[in-house]
């Protein structure tokens, strides 16, 4: 179950790629500058992360090793952009490649909150189709995802992709957290780390741009 082996990093990566090419089309391939700032977004991701430069040309050197990647630079472009291969790598496109990527930046989750958080990167129809495409990167060699068993409190069971190798299981205690201080400090503690980054993330942006008016 561990065959592709990928670094959290490079899972957060490949993941922004996918969503960013049906988001923002005209920007895709995406500069490592944009490709950072997806990578640290404080929305839908989860884990929120905060990458820094090294982090992530390590896991681009990565990827274009095991060609999950590709480096283009565009004609009158000083700069290299990136895109996925996924498509050619691990045969995977449409609702799979979609419902893939969302296990990617958020998680495991169930179809139907799949289908409710999937938005422009693709429409599904109802969440059997979600589950139809599941079942597809479940039934690849080796597999891509792994239907989780139903924890007690919930009412689906979830999925988890399967690209840092197998899911740690989680007890009944983590699935269904007691109401009370403990609750309140983890979901503070998940507000805190969102709002680092979003102000890391600014921070670099307000230093770029000082730095454009004093080369002009």
């Amino acid at each position: 179950m561990d065959a592709y082996e990928l670094d959290p990093v490079d899972v957060r990566v490949l993941g922004c790629l996918v969503e960013k090419q049906a988001l923002t089309p005209d920007n895709y391939p995406l500069t490592r500058a944009s490709l950072l700032a997806a990578c640290n977004q404080s929305t839908s991701r989860e884990p929120v992360m905060s990458l820094g430069e090294a982090e992530l040309s390590a896991s681009l050197d990565r990827l274009l090793a095991r060609r999950l990647i590709g480096e283009r630079m565009p004609a009158g472009s000083r700069v290299a952009k990136y895109e996925h291969r996924l498509g050619y790598e691990w045969n995977v496109d449409g609702a799979k490649l979609a419902a893939l990527a969302l296990l990617m930046l958020r998680g495991a989750q169930t179809p139907a909150e799949i289908r409710a958080r999937a938005g422009r990167i693709h429409t599904f129809a109802s969440a059997d189709v979600v589950e139809t495409a599941l079942s597809a990167l479940a039934d690849k060699y080796p597999p891509l995802v792994v239907h989780l068993p139903r924890q007690a409190g919930e009412r689906e069971a979830r999925w988890a992709h399967l690209l840092c190798g197998e899911p740690v299981a989680e007890t009944a205690a983590s699935a269904v957290p007691d109401a009370g201080c403990d609750a309140i400090v983890v979901g503070l503690t998940g507000r805190v780390a969102a709002l680092e980054a979003e102000v890391a993330a600014l921070k670099a942006r307000v230093a770029e741009l000082e730095g454009a008016l004093v080369r002009d």
